[in-house]
């Protein structure tokens, strides 16, 4: 049983604690949550005899939350090959290793994180040369395209005459044959959904598979300082997976939930809503989608892409949007819509207003991404006191791309951190991994300085926040996102003990060395889950 004299005490040269009055020098731990706060001698008088632990140098700040990542999505992936920029330098050198992974003819061969851009351009023809006895898919980092060869297209029955499902396309070459993308609903029906249903012929990875890559994704999160984040498209197999790890005692961070919108009938069945679970692993909302992808140059625009012209697309129709809204609302539960281009993003507030007209209720609902805006959305935003939930790397992780694909006004309009900031807009932090670089530090990195990481270009440079802010974004911001900012997102007695231990301040290092900084341990309700040093 705890007493007055049982709480931890811990203290660092700087403890970033987020709340109205000065920073303390120390802090008390007990039961999971923090007790008091104030200054080394007042707490050491107040529990006289309580163990301390002292980091020195070191800084402390509140635990990082990313409030829209894919922890299920990632213990899969982690699985299967790693084909992003950073693994291979060149399609060559992808080709090379899925041609490695291709020994037993008629296996699947699965990999992710292919950057078109970075590594190049990628058909079926190429896949098929490496391995013409095993059906492939690769997927574009961005997750709504990828590049299947003839034997998987063959095995997920797409052939010359198929017609694309609504809200898909499947990619052609210059003399009208494929060339083995699916893009958007393509993929999702085939890859996503059907292996979801059981009915897909890709194989599903066994519980015991996706248990260890949920395990190796959450020590990757630790290590980069992560204590919570919101999963931000599960299946009822991921809700099994998730309270399996939790059973056994391997869920070490604290999990929101979004649901597909495609499963919300059962949740409704069940009488499970928004904010159903505890601390560790919770109900959020539910999720759907409008449009396409930033980075897949997928999202619905009002003018056309800067380079290749075109509006992209609208993944879901316009009634069955609205159906979705108003049910989950007059549930009395949060929907998070997928929404990037600006034409997108004004048919989800068309649909939140009217549902808010039709039943008031005090329910705050998320735009998932919200990359393109101007001052009617945010002012629509604004009266709805609806959540963004846009990219914090992206402008790191893609940097001058991004000019060229949307053209440097419409980048200024972008992951608008400042803009949401500026107009009261509750705004949170996340990457989207595996679309984006999962670093919480490299997303804050990003915000404050606004330039790519390999080629130093300047993106949107307008919207640029203080390091200060950005950490905010990615703590009390992403907190508020779930409806857990009464809990999380700072040091103060009552708050959940979350809290991550720097080498370095980050409200006063150079802002390009944010992402350099050293994480020296995590912990998540008290508990060492990382470190000393990650």
């Amino acid at each position: 049983m705890l007493t007055e004299t049982s709480p931890v005490l811990y203290r660092a040269a700087h403890v970033i604690a987020q709340t109205s009055g000065p920073d303390p020098e120390a802090f008390a731990v007990e039961g999971g949550r923090i007790r008091a706060t104030g200054d080394v001698a007042s707490l050491r008088a107040r529990f006289p005899g309580a163990r301390e632990v002292d980091f020195g140098t070191s800084t402390v700040i509140p635990g990082l939350h990313d409030a829209h990542i894919h922890l299920a999505n990632a213990a899969d992936a982690l699985l299967h090959l790693d084909l992003s920029a950073a693994a291979v330098r060149d399609v060559d050198a992808l080709l090379a290793r899925v041609g490695e992974a291709a020994v037993e003819p008629g296996s699947w061969v699965r990999g992710g994180r292919y950057d078109d851009v970075k590594t190049g351009p990628l058909t079926r023809w190429d896949l098929d040369r490496v391995a013409p006895d095993n059906p492939v898919i690769v997927l574009q980092v961005a997750g709504h395209w990828g590049v299947a060869n003839s034997s998987a297209l063959r095995e997920l029955g797409v052939s010359e005459s198929s017609e694309p499902p609504p809200g898909g396309d499947y990619g052609r070459s210059a003399d009208g044959s494929l060339d083995g993308r699916l893009i958007e609903r393509a993929l999702m029906n085939v890859v996503y959904a059907a292996t979801a249903r059981g009915a897909s012929p890709l194989p599903v990875s066994s519980p015991e598979d996706r248990l260890r890559g949920l395990t190796r994704a959450q020590e990757m999160w630790h290590a980069a300082g992560l204590t919570s984040i919101c999963d931000a498209l599960i299946d009822p197999s991921d809700v099994a997976l998730l309270g399996r790890a939790r059973s056994a005692g391997l869920l070490t961070m604290r999990v929101g939930m979004l649901l597909s919108i495609d499963h919300y009938p059962k949740a409704r069945a069940l009488g499970v809503g928004s904010g159903f679970g505890d601390d560790l692993l919770r109900f959020v909302g539910v999720k759907a989608f409008v449009d396409g992808a930033i980075g897949g140059r997928t999202c619905l625009l009002s003018e056309p892409y800067a380079d290749v012209g075109g509006h992209g697309l609208q993944t879901t129709p316009t009634s069955e949007l609205f159906d979705a809204v108003r049910t989950v609302h007059r549930d009395g539960n949060r929907i998070g819509v997928h929404a990037n281009g600006d034409a997108a993003i004004r048919l989800v507030l068309d649909a939140f207003e009217s549902a808010h007209r039709e039943l008031p209720r005090p329910v705050r609902h998320r735009i998932e991404h919200c990359s393109v805006i101007d001052d009617d959305i945010l002012k629509r935003m604004r009266a709805l006191n609806a959540i963004a939930v846009p990219f914090a790397g992206y402008v790191a992780y893609h940097g001058g791309a991004l000019n060229r694909w949307y053209g440097p006004e419409r980048t200024s309009r972008m992951f608008a951190h400042r803009s949401f900031l500026d107009a009261g807009v509750t705004v949170a932090g996340s990457s989207d991994y595996p679309c984006g670089p999962y670093e919480p530090l490299l997303g804050i990195q990003s915000m404050v300085t606004r330039e790519g990481v390999d080629d130093g270009e300047q993106v949107g440079p307008s919207q640029r926040v203080t390091a200060e802010e950005a950490l905010r974004v990615f703590t009390l911001g992403s907190a508020e996102a779930e409806g857990a900012e009464t809990t999380r997102g700072r040091l103060a007695p009552g708050y959940l003990a979350d809290f991550v231990v720097l080498a370095d301040d980050p409200l006063t290092v150079d802002p390009h060395g944010l992402s350099s900084i050293q994480i020296q341990s995590t912990y998540v309700g008290g508990e060492r889950v990382c470190g000393m040093t990650c």
